[in-house]
Parts: structure tokens; C-alpha cells; sequence
């Protein structure tokens, strides 16, 4: 992950978890396409507003924020365990039946999503699911508060999850949201299948 990035959620843990908005619209769908009581690994978690929902609905989560400040105020809030992990130091294998991943990887290096992307491929079990969010863009950047981004064009992250193995798309939809840093942004969402290589 982009170190100035981590450094900004680390500092910034207790106010971003303050601001952390309802959970998505999409996580009821995302749900019901896994099997009841399943395992779901979730990368990002924030304040853990989405592992709340998963955990209240029976899931086994593993709860993971690249932060260990903003893991320790999840983990408080959820009284659950959530792990201090960073995207690359994902290691499993056909562990999960579903990965949850809302508006985090757009932090990921370009260079590195693909691998990224591998990673979560090789932690599903076969059939599983991967939701992720994206800011929609054409250049790399960082906003207003120095938080990096990878702003991909629809084609580029095609392209890339493709090269990370092989999924079947089951929806991609867009939205526009408000920022931390108060700015629109056009966000993609997209839920995919993994197919067994």
C-alpha cells in the first residue's frame, strides 16, 4: 500500500471512524450469494459498520484494516477481533467464500493491483465472491488530503483483474458519493466470481 496513504488513516483513525457512513446498499445482494454462515474475509474494514451486518447475519468475518489504529476501534466496536493487515500480506488459500472490499483497493499501487487481485483470487474457494469499489478515472493521484489513488478506467481494471486469474463478472454498477475530503466521486462497483484455474 502507498505508505503516505497508511500514514494518513493511521493518524486520522478516530475521526475517519467517526465519519464512516451507513454500510453499503450492496451488501444485503453480496450476502445472498454466499452460503448461509459462510466465511467472509474483510479487507479494509474501517470502523466495521460492514462486518457489523456480516457478523449479525451469522458469517464467520475476518475483520482486516491496514491500520492498526483504525483496527483497534473496529475491533472495540465490533467486540470482535480485527486484524493489522495490509493488502500484500494476504497468504491464504481457498479460505473464504466471499471477500468484501468497499473503497479500499483504490488505494493500491496501480503496479501492484494485479498481484493484489491474484492474492484475493488464490483466498477464495472455488465459486466464491469478491465485491471491491473503485474511483473511476483515467490517471493516478492523490486527492486534496494526500491519500493516493489509482482512479481506473473501466477497460484498465478489466484488464487487470483478468491478468490476476480467471472471475466471471456477476454485476458492475456505478454511483456518485461525498469524500472524506467533501468531493464527489464517481464510484464502480463490481462483484465477480471466482472460476477455478
Amino acid at each position: 500500500m502507498d505508505e503516505p496513504t497508511l500514514q494518513f488513516y493511521r493518524q486520522n483513525a478516530e475521526a475517519y471512524a467517526g465519519w464512516a457512513k451507513a454500510p453499503s446498499a450492496r451488501l444485503g445482494g453480496f450476502l445472498a450469494l454466499l452460503p448461509p454462515a459462510g466465511a467472509i474475509l474483510e479487507l479494509g474494514c474501517g470502523a466495521g459498520n460492514h462486518s457489523a451486518v456480516m457478523l449479525a447475519e451469522g458469517f464467520s468475518v475476518r475483520a482486516t484494516d491496514g491500520s492498526p489504529e483504525m483496527a483497534e476501534i473496529a475491533s472495540q466496536r465490533l467486540g470482535h477481533p480485527v486484524e493489522a493487515m495490509r493488502f500484500d500480506e494476504l497468504d491464504a488459500h481457498d479460505a473464504y467464500d466471499g471477500v468484501w472490499a468497499s473503497a479500499c483497493l483504490l488505494h493500491v499501487p496501480r503496479n501492484e493491483l494485479a498481484g493484489i487481485l491474484a492474492r484475493i483470487h488464490r483466498a477464495l474457494r472455488p465459486s466464491g465472491v469478491f465485491y471491491a469499489s473503485y474511483k473511476m478515472g483515467e490517471g493516478d493521484g492523490r486527492d486534496s488530503l494526500g491519500r493516493y489513488y489509482n482512479y481506473p478506467p473501466r477497460d484498465w481494471l478489466e484488464t487487470t483483474y483478468a491478468s490476476a486469474g480467471p472471475w466471471i463478472t456477476l454485476s458492475s454498477d456505478t454511483n456518485v458519493i461525498q469524500s472524506f475530503d467533501e468531493t464527489p466521486a464517481n464510484m464502480l462497483n463490481l462483484v465477480v466470481r471466482k472460476v477455478a484455474s
